[in-house]
C-alpha cells in the first residue's frame, strides 16, 4: 500500500534505486512463465517498484490488471499501474481506478495513449456509458480527473521526453521546448513524479534535467525525475526502437553495435556495457541535485541483461541478514536436519560464513564442480568432495546470490530461466513472456493519420493496394501498414518472387529465402557466433482473397504437396485452418507442429533456433495483423471510399503462412506458389 514518492523519500539522500517495467504477455504460456520470472527477479534484484503497462484504448485492461495483481498481492511488489485515457469511456477509466484501489495499488502513471479518434472507434448503437469520453484528450485531463475523484489517494506519475515528444503532429516537430508548457501543466495539475522515455544520449538527458530543474515555474525543483532506459536486446530491436521513439543514438555507440551486429550474443554483451556506462553518467548528473538517484528499466519481460546491468552498476540494494533469512525460509523449512556419520548438518551450516554478499561455488550448487571420491581422504578440496559432503547443501539454493546467478543465466538453472534471452518479435517462441515484442512498441500503424495518408494515399481499388506493396518491395515506399522498416539485404534476394505475388493481389507481410549451411559470418544471411553455420527454410506470409484461398488450399492438401509444406491460415472472423488439422492421406488430424525455420550450429553450443512458426504464435499474430488492417481503414473515416474498400478487403481476406521444408532447393516454395 506504499506510494512511490514515500518510498523514495525514505531512502538515504546519496542512495540509488531502480524500477522495472513489464507488459501483459500475449499467450497463456507466456503469462505463466512471466509469473516465475517476476518471482525470481523480485527476490534477486529487489526493485523499489514495478510498472505494468496498459494497452491503448484499454485493449489489455483485463490482462494488465491480472498482472498487476500478481505483482502487488502475490509478490508484494509496490506496483505502478499505467493508465491511458484517450479512446476510452469514463466508465472504463473509473473501473480501472477502482480495481487498482481494490488491489492495494496506490501508484498510477497517467498517459494520453493514441491520438483521440472517437469518430472512428465509436459505435453509434452502444450504451452511452460505454461511449468514448472526448473530454480526455491529453494526459493532463487524466491527472486532473484522478485528483478530482480520488484526491491524494494515488501517487501520480507522468511521462517526460528528454529529446521531445515524437508525435510529429505539431509544426515544430520534436523538441523539448515545445513539450515544456505541457509538462509544466501536467506537473502543476497534480503529478508527483516524472518518468522519461528511453534515451541513449546522456548529453541530451543532462540538458533536459538542467532545463527542468532551472525552469522559472519552479514546478520541477524537487520532483523526482526517473530516467527511462532500455537494455539492448538485439541489433534489430535497437534500430527499430530508435526509429519509432526518435531517440538519438550517439555515433560512438552505434559504431560499437555495428561492429558486432552479426553476433546476437556480442550485441547483448556490448549493450550491457553501454547501459552500464549510461547509468554511471546519469548518476554523476543526478549527484548535482539533492536526493536519491532513480532509474527505470524497460525490460521487455526479459531478465538477463537487466540483471547484469543493475548488479554491475551497484543498483541492487544490500540485504540485511533478516531479509536474506526470509528469502530462503521457505526452502530451509523443507530441508530436514541430517545426521551424516554423526555430524549434525544444522551445526555445520551455522558454522559457515553467512556474510557473503555474492554467490560462491559450493558442493551442492553445481554437481559438476566436484569430483566425488571414496576410500580415501580428500586431497584436493578445491575440486574433490566425499560422498557425505556431496549430500549436504552448502548453502540454501534460494539465496538472493544464487537467484541472481540464475537470472544472469549461470549454470543449468540459469540456462533454463533465460532460454528466451534473444527475442525475435512475432517469430519467437509463444511460451516466452517476451513473445511478440522486440521493442515495447507492439503492432500498430505507428504513424499519425496525416502520415498514413501521405504514405499510402487514398486507395479506391484493390489494384491501388497491389501497387503500394509492389512499391515497397521496389524501394519506392519506406513502409507499409504491417512493416515500418525498409527491406533488408536478405529479402532483396527474393524481391522478384515477392513482386509477382503482390502483383496478383497476394499482399506479402513477411518472408524469408531458403539457406543451406552458409557460414555465420556471411554478409547477407549470417548471424550468431563466429565459426558457425546457418540454415533457413523458405516461408512467406500474405493476405489473399477468400476465393483464391480455397483454390490454394486444394493445392496445399494435394498428395504431391502436403508432405513438403506446413501452413497456417486465419481470417478476421477467427476461422483457422492448418496443415496439422487437414494433413495426411485420409485428412486425419496431426499433432500441432512447431516449425524452426531458422537455426544455427555453432562450436560448443546447442543448436540455436531463433525463428519459430507454430499455431499459438500464428493465432496471436493473426489477430494483431487484422487489427492493423482495421486501423488502416479507420484512417480514412467511416463511409469514405477508402474505408469501405479496406474494410471489405479485410473481411474477405485470409492471412496465410506457408513453410516449405526443402531448404536445399531455394526455389521450391516460389515454384509452388507462382507456377
Amino acid at each position: 500500500m506504499e506510494k512511490i514518492t514515500d518510498k523514495i523519500a525514505a531512502l538515504p539522500a546519496d542512495s540509488s534505486y531502480f524500477s522495472l517495467e513489464f507488459f501483459p504477455p500475449k499467450t497463456a504460456m507466456g503469462f505463466s512463465n512471466l509469473r516465475d520470472r517476476l518471482d525470481r527477479m523480485a527476490r534477486a534484484l529487489r526493485p523499489l517498484f514495478v510498472n505494468v503497462t496498459w494497452g491503448a484504448g484499454g485493449s489489455t485492461a483485463t490482462k494488465t490488471l491480472e498482472l498487476a495483481e500478481i505483482c502487488q498481492r502475490e509478490l508484494n511488489l509496490t506496483t505502478c499501474l499505467h493508465l491511458t485515457c484517450t479512446n476510452m469511456s469514463r466508465k472504463l477509466i473509473d473501473r480501472a481506478l477502482e480495481d487498482a484501489k481494490a488491489l492495494g495499488i496506490r501508484n498510477i502513471l497517467a498517459l494520453r495513449g493514441d491520438p483521440p479518434r472517437a469518430a472512428e472507434y465509436q459505435d453509434p448503437n452502444e450504451d452511452p456509458e460505454d461511449a468514448i469520453d472526448e473530454a480526455f484528450t491529453w494526459a493532463v485531463d487524466l491527472v486532473r480527473y484522478i485528483r478530482k475523484t480520488h484526491g491524494d489517494y494515488f501517487c501520480i506519475g507522468v511521462a517526460a521526453y528528454p529529446e521531445g515528444h515524437a508525435d510529429e503532429s505539431h509544426p515544430l516537430g520534436q523538441s523539448l521546448e515545445h513539450d515544456l508548457p505541457y509538462l509544466v501543466e501536467k506537473t502543476q495539475a497534480g503529478a508527483d513524479f516524472l518518468m522519461t522515455q528511453l534515451f541513449f544520449d546522456t548529453e541530451a538527458y543532462e540538458s533536459f534535467e538542467k532545463t527542468l530543474r532551472d525552469h522559472p515555474s519552479g514546478a520541477f525543483k524537487t520532483i523526482p525525475i526517473i530516467p527511462g532506459l532500455m537494455p539492448i536486446q538485439s541489433y534489430q530491436m535497437i534500430k527499430r526502437t530508435t526509429k519509432l521513439s526518435h531517440a538519438r543514438i550517439p555515433d560512438v555507440i552505434m559504431s560499437r553495435l555495428e561492429d558486432v551486429k552479426m553476433d546476437d550474443e556480442k550485441v547483448k554483451s556490448v549493450g550491457v556495457d553501454i547501459l552500464c556506462e549510461i547509468v554511471d553518467s546519469v548518476k554523476e548528473i543526478k549527484s548535482r541535485t539533492p536526493g536519491p538517484s532513480g532509474f527505470h528499466f524497460y525490460t521487455l519481460n526479459l531478465e538477463k541483461a537487466v540483471s547484469f546491468i543493475v548488479e554491475r552498476t551497484s543498483l541492487i540494494p544490500p540485504s540485511t541478514p533478516i531479509e536474506e533469512s526470509a528469502a530462503v525460509e521457505d526452502v530451509i523449512s523443507k530441508i530436514p536436519t541430517l545426521q551424516v556419520n554423526g555430524s549434525d548438518h544444522e551445526r555445520v551450516s551455522q558454522a559457515r560464513d553467512t556474510s557473503r554478499s555474492r554467490r560462491q561455488s559450493n558442493v551442492g550448487s553445481e554437481p559438476r564442480n566436484r569430483v566425488i571420491i571414496s576410500g580415501r581422504s580428500v586431497s584436493h578440496p578445491e575440486y574433490e568432495a566425499t560422498s557425505a559432503e556431496a549430500s549436504i547443501p552448502a548453502e540454501p539454493i534460494n539465496s538472493r546470490a544464487n537467484t541472481l546467478a540464475i537470472s544472469e543465466g549461470e549454470g543449468v538453472l540459469g540456462r533454463e530461466a533465460t532460454w528466451d534471452d534473444f527475442p525475435n518479435g512475432r517469430w519467437g517462441d509463444a511460451r516466452s513472456p517476451a513473445y511478440g515484442e522486440i521493442d515495447g512498441y507492439g503492432p500498430s500503424l505507428h504513424v499519425s493519420n496525416a502520415q498514413a495518408v501521405s504514405l499510402w494515399g487514398n486507395p479506391t481499388e484493390l489494384s491501388d493496394v497491389d501497387e503500394l506493396f509492389v512499391r515497397h518491395l521496389e524501394g519506392d515506399l519506406p513502409a507499409i501498414p504491417w512493416s515500418e522498416e525498409e527491406l533488408n539485404q536478405e529479402t532483396r534476394t527474393i524481391t522478384d518472387r515477392l513482386i509477382r505475388l503482390n502483383s496478383q493481389g497476394w499482399w506479402t507481410v513477411a518472408s524469408q529465402p531458403a539457406v543451406n549451411g552458409l557460414r555465420s559470418d556471411d554478409p547477407v544471411f549470417g548471424w550468431g557466433p563466429q565459426q558457425g553455420f546457418v540454415f533457413q527454410k523458405a516461408f512467406v506470409e500474405f493476405f489473399l482473397p477468400s476465393r483464391q484461398w480455397k483454390l490454394l488450399l486444394e493445392r496445399l492438401q494435394s498428395s504431391e504437396v502436403q508432405d513438403t509444406v506446413c501452413f497456417f491460415a486465419a481470417n478476421a472472423a477467427g476461422d483457422f485452418v492448418s496443415s496439422d488439422m487437414t494433413g495426411g492421406p485420409a485428412g486425419e488430424l496431426r499433432e500441432p507442429s512447431t516449425n524452426a525455420v531458422t537455426w544455427g550450429v555453432f562450436p560448443g553450443k546447442e543448436i540455436i533456433t531463433p525463428t519459430i512458426i507454430e499455431e499459438v504464435s500464428f493465432r496471436a499474430w493473426s489477430e494483431e495483423a487484422f487489427g492493423i488492417f482495421a486501423e488502416w481503414a479507420q484512417v480514412y473515416g467511416k463511409g469514405s471510399e477508402s474505408e469501405k474498400l479496406l474494410e471489405k478487403a479485410r473481411a474477405d481476406s485470409w492471412l496465410v503462412n506457408i513453410i516449405h521444408h526443402d531448404y536445399v532447393d531455394k526455389d521450391a516454395l516460389w515454384n509452388l506458389l507462382i507456377n
